[in-house]
């Protein structure tokens, strides 16, 4: 026997009720449908929707533009947060006992704190000059503290070691010629101060133009800085850290590491800026030839 034909209801919304429009089949069975309310049709996860949820939440996320701020990524705001917490203390702890041993007792030691303040300021200025004029730049790496790992770590160390072993052996040993060591000390401290002023505002004024690393292809804003500071110094952040440095040696009273920081770093700028300056002048022509000739470098034996 065949089945009898099923009752098929087809309703349209009409301020919020349901009118029948067509019935077939029987009428029991029309009745029963007619008086049912129209319910919303609830749509289950699939096992891919819920795949997608936990993707979604995962942190980081490799599609989620703010994953280059997390923990351990390029950009992280807790790997910034630290670096510039410990330069803080360093910078603390490096003036105030400089002031102390200075004022307070007749020991050489203070060329030891001078140094840590002297380092924490330029690490910390490295990253906030980024931050401030190249904001799209600024990573974590701006610090420079890992810098040309580990050579200048050891230099730095080694300088160090050197002022601590002079200053606790041979406290009264006269390095200088002619007792001009309070001179010398004195030219020492006022090129760490100059050296690091040139470099902090040559960063400043280059702004995007600037960076850590030499660029072999030009950038979009990437424009030849000619006036300001660049006006007198062609690289004027080479000029501000090689002086910087040599001026921290002399403060320190540091005759080896005088001599090293002075040979590597002048062997270090003039290849670099030949390197550097063959790209320049395919990215800027006769324009930048011509700024070369005008301008020097004012680091001894690089034109």
């Amino acid at each position: 026997m065949p089945e009898p034909k099923r009752a098929t209801l087809h309703t349209s919304e009409l301020n919020g009720q349901a009118s029948p429009r067509k019935v077939t089949g029987r009428s029991s069975t029309s009745s029963t449908s007619s008086q049912r309310k129209s319910r919303p049709v609830e749509r289950t996860k699939s096992t891919e929707d819920t795949k997608a949820d936990s993707e979604n939440d995962s942190v980081p996320a490799y599609n989620n533009p703010d994953r280059l701020y997390y923990p351990r990524q390029p950009k992280s705001l807790a790997g910034i947060a630290v670096r510039s917490f410990c330069l803080g203390i360093g910078l603390t702890i490096g003036v105030s006992s400089t002031l102390y041993i200075l004022l307070f007792t007749s020991s050489p030691l203070w060329r030891l704190p001078f140094f840590l303040a002297s380092l924490s300021t330029f690490h910390f200025l490295e990253f906030w000059t980024t931050a401030a004029y190249n904001t799209r730049a600024a990573e974590v790496s701006s610090f420079l503290l890992t810098a040309n790992w580990p050579g200048y770590a050891i230099a730095h160390s080694f300088a160090t070691l050197e002022c601590l072993v002079t200053n606790v052996f041979f406290p009264n040993a006269q390095w200088a010629p002619f007792h001009i060591g309070k001179l010398v000390c004195l030219a020492g401290f006022a090129l760490t101060v100059i050296g690091q002023t040139v470099r902090t505002v040559a960063m400043c004024q280059a702004g995007p133009s600037f960076n850590h690393l030499v660029q072999h292809q030009r950038n979009a804003g990437h424009v030849l800085v000619t006036s300001g500071i660049y006006a007198r110094f062609r690289h004027p952040s080479y000029f501000g850290f090689f002086w910087w440095a040599l001026g921290t040696q002399l403060t320190m009273g540091n005759v080896i590491s005088f001599m090293g920081y002075a040979a590597v770093l002048w062997k270090f700028f003039s290849g670099r800026i030949k390197v550097e300056e063959e790209a320049l002048v395919r990215f800027f022509g006769d324009e930048y030839v011509d700024y070369r000739r005008k301008v020097g470098t004012k680091i001894p034996f690089v034109p």
